[in-house]
């Protein structure tokens, strides 16, 4: 299905349908929202809510350990450098998506990296992505309805403390990848979007009451072709589609933590 369905195919709208992968620019994902953990209690919290709130997709990068004693080349030898993977400070939410149906997936796909990040627990990082990503008219009400969602006991739930920040000791992981995108309507003003994605939540460490999990989930978005760009007008999630998990035997808590520190999160999914 191509956004020329609804008009005239003289104005030119449609994509090819193919798939871009953008590597980020140095940096992290960029905004996220309450999420779909693969607690049963932390999904409760967003189902009662009833928002956008997909939490999974960025990071909050805790402080960095190391040994004094070793030596700068046993440092290097040992891990990539920290410049290779952590934000530039270049924000990730950007304008100017084709106004086309691989505009509007491109436009969605980013905005579930965003909306999984943990940057979304800190309002003041917050309310400019909801301005960056939302059709204007629905700004207010998603930003009046997040400020509920990530409420202290919601905060706590997930293992932080109950200002969103993290305890001392941990690394907070909140990072969606998208798998896959399908336009399931279009037109030149209006697109839905629905993507696949798997995500990571939890607070990595030792005796972590919440450890980083797993889970696969869909997320539907309504966009629309405003001030230039797509905008989302609502967005709702599902469990699933998940595959059967493998074999793999669960790293360490250590070792989450230092993957998440090392890997830097990816700026643009499509």
């Amino acid at each position: 299905m191509s956004l020329g369905d609804d008009q005239d195919s003289s104005r030119g709208y449609g994509g090819t349908g193919q798939t871009r992968t953008r590597l980020p620019d140095g940096g992290n994902d960029g905004y996220g929202g309450p999420r779909r953990g693969g607690r049963s209690s932390s999904r409760s919290v967003v189902t009662v809510v009833g928002v956008v709130v997909l939490l999974l997709a960025a990071i909050a990068f805790a402080n960095r350990g190391g040994d004094d004693s070793a030596s700068p080349d046993d440092e290097a030898a040992d891990k990539p450098k920290v410049s290779s993977t952590a934000p530039s400070g270049t924000q990730p939410v950007r304008a100017g998506f084709a106004h086309d149906e691989q505009g509007a997936q491109s436009a969605a796909a980013n905005y579930a990296v965003a909306l999984g990040s943990a940057d979304m627990f800190d309002k003041a990082k917050r309310d400019p992505i909801l301005q960056a990503i939302i059709v204007p008219s629905r700004v207010s009400d998603f930003e009046a309805t997040l400020d509920k969602a990530y409420s202290p006991s919601f905060n706590k739930n997930v293992g932080l403390n109950e200002d969103g920040s993290t305890p001392k000791g941990y690394t907070f992981v909140s990072r969606t990848s998208p798998v896959g995108t399908k336009l399931t309507k279009g037109s030149a003003a209006k697109a839905t979007v629905e993507v696949w994605c798997s995500g990571l939540l939890g607070l990595a460490g030792q005796k972590s009451t919440a450890p980083v999990t797993s889970n696969w989930f869909t997320i539907t978005m309504e966009l629309e072709w405003a001030n230039g760009d797509w905008k989302i007008v609502t967005h709702s999630q599902k469990d699933g589609p998940t595959p059967i998990p493998g074999d793999d035997k669960a790293s360490s808590a250590d070792e989450m933590a230092k993957a998440v520190q090392e890997y830097g999160g990816f700026t643009y999914a499509r």
